[in-house]
């Protein structure tokens, strides 16, 4: 027989809610800016600095827990889109442009280089990678993809979209949607382009950007009591 999982009751379910609702607060903070002190993330979501410290022991496990948080949600998407779609194109498409809806590269931009990575989360980035890669092949072997696109390509493509940004959440999806549209477009092996000029990025220069530089300036310590 079939074991069915216990739903989360009473303080459990309050604490997953409050623990979403600080990650999604750090996820606002930090990529309008890495520099933010944590307790502008207590301001965010509407809890006390002291609500932040039971959970985290300083802003740098906080990076690393949203960072492994948006690599869960890259691998979710990577995963579901050729599930949901036989035809290559259109599973690669998908991929592509719910990572960009989800905005989760854009932690790679704005957090890349701020704390220092875990195993872990250099396994799960490994996973992310492997899968976006697994992606593009069934699409550029089907002969939807133009053939010299590389996975080394894909992150620098969601850099360039993810680098639009607004005030307004709205508007900038729009405008994300708006011109990852004809870069798609010049993806597809049907459309007559140009070969890309030069190699693409090495593995090294694209993981250059998760190298550590320090702690960050602002990262505060837990208070002693």
């Amino acid at each position: 027989m079939e074991t069915k999982k216990r739903a989360p009751r009473g303080r459990e379910a309050e604490a997953a809610r409050n623990d979403r609702t600080i990650l999604d607060a750090a996820r606002t903070v930090f990529i309008r800016d890495p520099e933010a002190p944590i307790s502008a993330v207590a301001e965010e979501a509407g809890v006390g600095v002291g609500a932040l410290y039971r959970r985290y022991s300083g802003k740098e496990e906080l990076l690393r827990t949203l960072c492994e948080d948006g690599l869960h949600r890259f691998i979710a998407i990577a995963e579901s889109a050729p599930a949901r779609h036989d035809d290559p194109w259109e599973a690669f498409e998908t991929f592509v442009r719910e990572v960009i809806d989800s905005d989760v590269h854009s932690l790679t931009v704005h957090l890349a280089g701020t704390f220092a990575p875990t195993p872990e989360l250099r396994s799960l980035a490994v996973q992310a990678s492997t899968l976006a890669a697994l992606i593009l092949d069934r699409a550029k072997t089907s002969g939807a993809v133009r053939a010299d696109v590389d996975a080394n390509d894909l992150p620098m493509i969601f850099d360039q979209i993810t680098a639009i940004r607004l005030g307004d959440a709205d508007r900038t999806a729009a405008l994300r949607r708006r011109y990852l549209t004809p870069l798609l477009d010049a993806l597809r092996a049907d459309t007559p382009t140009r070969p890309l000029p030069g190699p693409p990025p090495s593995d090294e220069e694209v993981g250059a950007r998760w190298r550590h530089t320090g702690s960050s300036p602002s990262l505060r310590k837990r208070p002693r009591r």
